[in-house]
């Protein structure tokens, strides 16, 4: 038995949709890109199982019997979207409670290792001097090769 194609479609868009907004830097549009894609999730595993009768050995015939496992997988994946729904709505009332917003802030580090690896690219492909360019001079846009930095961060 092939799926029916609205639900195709229908879990095509829950996923797209759910992907897209977990791209945001809000934790609110983060939320609900997780909901979408759990129930995309939900509803690609229900069009997998296929029709019949309640699988319970003696009132239906086996030939006959749906196949419980697409069932339990559901249950199992509604528990994993609500404890990650209730995780991120305490990240995101948290957020709000400190600062007012629930924007994910850029991390100072992962913009220094991405220095690092633009600088590491050669000078072909980015301003070895200026590192990023916007014109700080910390020790983050320092001219260490990263071989260096690395062996210093495992010395340390």
């Amino acid at each position: 038995m092939s799926p029916n194609l609205t639900y195709v479609i229908v879990v095509g868009v829950l996923v797209a949709a759910g992907v897209t907004l977990l791209l945001e830097r809000s934790l609110t549009r983060v939320l609900m890109g997780v909901i979408l894609l759990g129930n995309g999730a939900n509803l690609l595993l229900l069009t997998g199982g296929r029709a019949g009768g309640p699988p319970i050995v003696g009132t239906t015939a086996p030939e006959e019997m749906s196949d419980p496992l697409p069932q339990a997988m559901i249950l199992t994946a509604i528990v994993i979207t609500l404890g990650m729904t209730a995780f991120l709505l305490a990240l995101a009332y948290r957020s709000w409670h400190l600062n007012g917003h629930d924007e994910v802030q850029d991390d100072v580090e992962d913009r220094r290792i991405m220095d690092l690896a633009i600088r590491d690219e050669g000078p072909g492909t980015a301003d070895i001097e200026g590192g990023s360019g916007d014109g700080d001079d910390d020790e983050s846009t320092d001219a260490r090769p990263v071989a260096n930095v690395v062996e210093a961060g495992r010395a340390g």
